[in-house]
């Protein structure tokens, strides 16, 4: 007799739902070392301890479970962009702001390599470039709202469009910071990243502390 209670079918989901976080987790590992591209659904099978059959089960392909990789990076992302993209530091002068923002995303990054391998990857389908696009997208909405707040005066085209160059800026400058070693190499990295962001950011929306209204002021405001 089979066991159809309700308590075994809880049992059975439980373990359904460990074993797709076994092979997200394996694919976040196989992705970040190999690549999209290079990785394979074998090799994701078999750091997950799991027969390709059983990774089929739960998902059709690569693709597959790149995009459910990438549904639990934006959940998770939330968190980070939370504590990076708080209002409050519109006020700060910008290299205290740039910490403030930059290092949620770097430590985010660190922690999941395999996010910033699918999130740079030109080669993506267009399902898995539309799954990332939340992540790219909220990114840019924080870090509007922050220049808004702190640059009020400046054109709504011209702050969104430096927004956007900015969100570019730091994902240009990501390899990098991944490839850097902890310690020393990282803290240069970061430290350089932060100036060449700081020095695009600067003479729009100015470097000291703002108090909303002033910040921006010296640019003059266009149409």
């Amino acid at each position: 007799m089979t066991d159809d209670t309700p308590k075994s079918g809880r049992r059975r989901q439980a373990r359904g739902e460990q074993r797709i976080a076994q092979l997200l987790d394996a694919a976040a590992e196989v992705f970040a070392e190999q690549g999209f591209k290079g990785a394979s659904t074998n090799a994701i099978a078999a750091r997950a301890g799991a027969s390709p059959g059983t990774l089929y089960q739960f998902f059709k392909n690569k693709e597959a479970l790149a995009e459910a990789l990438m549904a639990r990076y934006v959940e998770r992302l939330r968190e980070a962009h939370g504590e990076a993209f708080d209002l409050r530091v519109a006020r700060l002068p910008l290299d205290e702001l740039l910490d403030r923002v930059v290092d949620p995303l770097i430590a985010f990054d660190r922690a999941h390599p395999g996010f910033a391998v699918l999130l740079a990857d030109p080669h993506l389908s267009p399902e898995l470039a539309a799954a990332k696009r939340p992540a790219q997208q909220a990114m840019f909405e924080r870090l509007d709202a922050i220049f808004a707040a702190r640059a009020p005066r400046l054109p709504e085209a011209e702050r969104r469009r430096t927004a956007e160059v900015a969100v570019h800026l730091f994902r240009g400058l990501l390899p990098l910071i991944m490839a850097a070693e902890e310690g020393d190499e990282l803290a240069a990295v970061t430290a350089e990243a932060k100036r060449a962001i700081g020095a695009y950011l600067g003479p729009v929306i100015g470097t000291g502390p703002s108090e909303g209204t002033q910040a921006g002021g010296d640019r003059p405001a266009s149409a």
